[in-house]
């Protein structure tokens, strides 16, 4: 886990994008419970996240994914709405909608593609963003060069999240 860690740690430093050495160790590294980090997992900086708001630095290594998931509503109030904006690499995105004819772009993890139902394709390259919408399923994959994403978003609860595979823990 170091050697990973170590390497996420150099993805933000390479990013020239400044953060303090506060944001750096404090890094959530999500497995998702999976024990399957190189794969399927997502490594944040939270910069804040209050009632009104939230903003994050995300950083996808070559090839990972963030597994598919929705912000439903929560207290009656409606679910996460969230901005995404490519910083640094390629992001390939999957929403709700249809499905391209030549099949996706991504490659699904071994043995998980009955977790990953969004099928419509959005690859945001440096400077372009995505906003997705309350209730949406999504999810998304770095390209092969890795990804920096910023995320500009209603608050953001993890543990309201509804994850597609069963076997996802995120608290």
């Amino acid at each position: 886990m170091n050697t990973y860690k170590k390497r996420v740690q150099q993805f933000f430093l390479d990013s020239q994008i400044a953060l303090t050495k506060d944001e750096l160790a404090n890094i959530d590294y999500a497995d998702f419970g999976l024990n399957n980090i190189e794969i399927e997992a997502l490594n944040l900086i939270v910069y804040i996240n209050n009632n009104r708001y939230c903003a994050k630095e995300m950083v996808l290594l070559p090839g990972q994914t963030c597994p598919e998931h929705q912000h439903p509503d929560r207290n009656g109030q409606p679910g996460k709405q969230e901005t995404f904006r490519c910083r640094k690499g390629k992001v390939y995105l999957y929403v709700e909608g249809p499905e391209k004819e030549v099949g996706i772009s991504s490659k699904i993890p071994a043995g998980k593609e009955a977790f990953y139902t969004a099928k419509h394709e959005i690859i945001l390259h440096p400077g372009a963003q995505y906003t997705i919408d309350p209730n949406i399923k999504h999810w998304f994959q770095a390209g092969e060069e890795g990804a920096i994403i910023s995320e500009f978003s209603s608050p953001s609860d993890d543990t309201s999240d509804i994850f597609t595979d069963p076997n996802i823990i995120r608290s």
